[in-house]
């Protein structure tokens, strides 16, 4: 039977991404998302609920996301769902814990980064040309970015660090 992993999700992050490298030298960036639900109750009263990701990017992507990402900002990530399972060492019973692991981000919302699109490129069949994003999508090409603009002028794909 064939199967599907993919997780697609937008929220702030809850705190500042925690890059730390491997032996091998490869980089593990580590952070929170919280995204909301806004949904009626039973009163048809409007609530917001939280849930709170764990997210982890491996490589050139997690160092960028770090790079360009803070507490409190907004994030667009896709990535897969993962399950560690390990045996608590002080009583020994057994632990799980569910988490993402990203493979693509985008920049997201007025005036972060001057509404420019952009992520990590592709590794799935994608291109690594133009922003990375869907079909090249850009903010700055696309008029997207509301009041933030792009003071920047073009963006050249070969000063992008990912």
């Amino acid at each position: 039977m064939a199967s599907y992993n993919k997780v697609i999700l937008m929220g702030n992050l809850t705190r500042k991404p925690d890059v730390r490298y491997l032996p091998n030298g490869n980089a593990v960036c580590k952070f929170g998302l919280a995204v909301n639900r806004r949904f009626k109750d039973a009163q048809g009263e409007w609530k917001e609920e939280a849930t709170f990701v764990d997210v982890t990017f491996f490589g050139k992507r997690g160092e960028a996301f770090a790079k360009y990402h803070d507490k409190g900002k907004t994030a667009f990530i896709e990535g897969s769902l993962r399950l560690d399972q390990w045996d608590d060492k002080q009583s020994g019973e057994k632990r799980s814990k569910l988490y993402v692991v990203g493979d693509d981000w985008q920049f997201v919302g007025a005036g972060e980064r001057g509404g420019m699109g952009g992520g990590g490129g592709r590794d799935m069949g994608g291109s690594d040309e133009g922003s990375g994003g869907y079909g090249g999508y850009s903010g700055a090409q696309s008029g997207g970015g509301g009041g933030g603009g792009n003071d920047a002028g073009p963006i050249d794909v070969d000063d992008t660090p990912f």
